[in-house]
């Protein structure tokens, strides 16, 4: 972990002690700890006040059991998560998780992240994240359903729009948030649009929000390269993942004048130095929900598949890691570098490790978190909460157009506040700070809660 100061030293070495073995919980901590010395320094009532403290703990943390029957009859365990950490900007917003990877750890690393990423948006939204160790892969319909019914029987007593508002995440995507959505309505017989985010279109959804984290990634990389007076034109992209943050990430890079030449699922990867053929990674993914072998065998010639070695290897201009967290490490960071890679930017939530930032920056490589990178997401699904709350729909053209007002925004704060701190060009330091004074100064003004 890096250099803190004796105070966050610390409030570092309570939480370590507060919550053992949540790996990812530390580390997400840590990075936000690393950039707020020169805020103490600064404005030490926010130490003195026990801000920082309050910040890592979460107001609420529910655990519950859900069970399920499984198409063959068996009845079926899973453990459900909802962590509502901070509430001093508006209710609680972040998304569900289901994969067998959940357990409380992950969610309290989201949910913390999910904080500063909310904050600076600007938008009246605090931090939170849930899931469930549930994995929908290889489920039928009718068994996502049931399972997606007994979560929403025991979260619905703790979410509202004016509460606590959850949206999708890795394994919870349309289907899941309309069996989700429906349930709630069903028990609490209100039609709560605003209690979920990610609706479909016909029933309270929002235009572009299923684009709008793989969208708003680009755009807040667009925006990184325009500032330094260069472009997506001609420039190679590699993008890991190939769920909905990385399809749309691609989308947009090939809009702008890039090219994505490889992507990822859990089998491996693909290369295709023609660019990825979107239509048919959609085919695959999204309507056979195939691995990405089958690309390759539909694609054909000019493509390759691999099941060993490393996505990062291939030479690209760009990186955008948009799959999962610390899926590229260090010696990932110095390949990059070497093979003339300009710029990182996270897609995904914290996908670097500690120690390939820190080689990424060292390289002189422009690095974006994800806290700043990938907060188009939720900044749309708090759009989406804006139109339910007025009964209004937006266009598509309006509505991208807001994201990315919202995304020049984030950059623009970043490297703002960066400067004011003594780290100038620093993401990192300016995506936490800025996120963390606007939360900070929301708690001091509402007293010690």
């Amino acid at each position: 972990m890096g250099n803190l100061s004796a105070k966050l030293q610390d409030i570092y070495d309570e939480v370590l002690t507060r919550n053992p073995g949540e790996t990812e919980f530390h580390q997400a901590v840590n990075e936000v700890l690393e950039s707020l010395g020169p805020v103490v320094a600064k404005h030490p009532e926010y130490a003195d006040s026990a801000v920082i403290r309050r910040l890592c703990e979460p107001e609420r943390q529910i655990i519950f059991r859900v069970p399920w029957v499984d198409d063959a009859g068996t009845v079926q365990i899973n453990r459900g998560f909802r962590v509502e950490f901070n509430s001093a900007l508006g209710p609680y917003k972040g998304g569900l998780r289901f994969h067998p990877s959940v357990y409380l750890g992950i969610i309290k690393f989201l949910g913390f992240e999910q904080i500063f990423k909310n904050s600076l948006t600007g938008m009246p939204i605090g931090g939170g994240k849930g899931g469930s160790d549930f994995d929908p892969k290889g489920r039928s319909d009718g068994e996502v359903m049931r399972f997606c019914q007994a979560f929403m029987t025991e979260l619905y007593r703790h979410i509202g729009e004016y509460t606590d508002v959850p949206a999708g995440d890795i394994g919870v995507g349309g289907r899941e948030i309309g069996y989700l959505f429906g349930q709630y309505k069903r028990i609490t017989n209100r039609y709560e649009s605003g209690v979920l985010t990610g609706k479909g279109l016909t029933w309270g959804g929002s235009q572009v929000r299923t684009e709008a984290t793989g969208y708003g990634t680009v755009f807040f990389t667009q925006e990184a390269l325009r500032a330094r007076d260069s472009s997506f034109d001609g420039k190679r992209v590699v993008v890991s993942g190939s769920g909905n943050v990385a399809t749309y990430a691609i989308e947009k890079v090939h809009e702008l004048g890039g090219t994505v030449v490889a992507c990822s699922d859990s089998s491996g990867f693909v290369v295709d130095d023609k660019g990825i053929d979107l239509e048919l990674l959609k085919e695959v993914k999204q309507v056979r929900r195939a691995r990405l072998a089958d690309y390759v065998e539909l694609r054909g010639n000019g493509s390759s598949h691999a099941e060993d070695g490393r996505l990062w290897e291939v030479p690209c201009d760009i990186a955008l890691p948009c799959a999962t967290q610390n899926e590229l490490d260090e010696a990932d960071a110095h390949t990059l570098a070497r093979n003339g890679c300009v710029v990182v930017a996270e897609g995904a939530n914290m996908p670097c490790t500690p120690e390939a930032a820190r080689a990424l920056t060292e390289a002189g490589v422009i690095f974006a978190p994800g806290k700043a990178a990938n907060a188009g997401g939720v900044a749309t699904s708090a759009l989406e909460m804006q139109q339910n709350a007025s009964r209004d729909s937006w266009t598509f053209e309006h509505t991208e157009e807001r994201l990315a007002e919202i995304m020049r925004g984030i950059h623009d704060r970043c490297l703002e506040t960066a400067e004011e701190y003594g780290s100038p060009g620093s993401y990192v330091a300016g995506a936490n700070i800025a996120g963390f004074t606007r939360v900070a100064d929301a708690m001091l003004s509402l007293g010690v809660i």
